[in-house]
């Protein structure tokens, strides 16, 4: 992945005074590699989300070749191409009847422009986009986020509710317990606004913690005492 330079130092700079447990992950792992946003074709990248959804990437991956194949004639195929293959077709390419469901709904949607073009979604909010991506079927809030993320290349997107960052945040500040999405999004605010670059040093904490190392800093007890604080008596499940 290509990396970001130039002004992402001054991010880095920037995340490292306003946290600095953050700023030592940030020293550990180096420079930020978030890829440089492609051009973005809304209908397509959902489309390859619902197909990702509960499968592994090569599963997926074939799936969404049959889907090009038989539906596209060798192209990614088109809303108007996904609302006339039949269901029929579709479950033969390997979807299940809740992503053929959701399929025929981002069509339906993105020929109604309710999913926009790329260049309408580019004039959006990050709200605004949520607002109306997750109108489709089968698309939530952390796909839209996944979207605005690495595709719109968003600066100031904290996806609270990815297994990654709240495990990447439990291991890097020594919480005993997994926090909860509202007051990561709390303790998040400090990083505005460039909560993307710091969820994606989360990650790789994330990753060494379920590959068994020990995060090599004391814990941050002012992240300990906000999490108690903010925290709701029910855990999300």
């Amino acid at each position: 992945m290509p990396e970001v330079t130039g002004v992402n130092e001054e991010i880095l700079a920037h995340l490292s005074r306003a946290d600095a447990v953050l700023g030592g992950l940030i020293r550990a792992v180096g420079a930020c590699k978030l890829a440089a946003p492609e051009d973005c074709h809304p209908f397509q990248v959902l489309a390859q989300a619902i197909a990702h959804q509960q499968l592994n990437g090569t599963a997926a991956n074939t799936i969404l070749k049959r889907l090009v194949d038989s539906c596209g004639q060798g192209a990614f195929p088109t809303p108007h191409q996904v609302l006339k293959a039949s269901a029929q077709s579709l479950r033969a390419a390997g979807f299940s009847f809740a992503k053929v469901a959701a399929l025929k709904d981002l069509a339906a949607k993105t020929l109604a422009a309710v999913v926009p073009d790329a260049a309408v979604l580019m004039q959006l909010s990050d709200e605004e986009i949520i607002a109306r991506l997750t109108q489709v079927r089968g698309v939530g809030r952390w796909t839209v986020e996944m979207l605005l993320m690495f595709h719109l290349g968003r600066p100031d997107v904290l996806p609270v509710d990815d297994f990654g960052v709240r495990a990447g945040f439990r291991a890097a500040y020594g919480l005993t317990r997994m926090p909860h999405a509202k007051a990561l999004a709390a303790w998040g605010e400090r990083w505005k606004p460039f909560r993307t670059t710091a969820a994606w040093y989360l990650w790789p904490q994330a990753s060494r913690a379920q590959a068994g190392a020990r995060a090599s800093r004391p814990a941050c007890r002012g992240a300990r005492s906000t999490l108690r604080a903010t925290r709701p008596a029910r855990q999300e499940s």
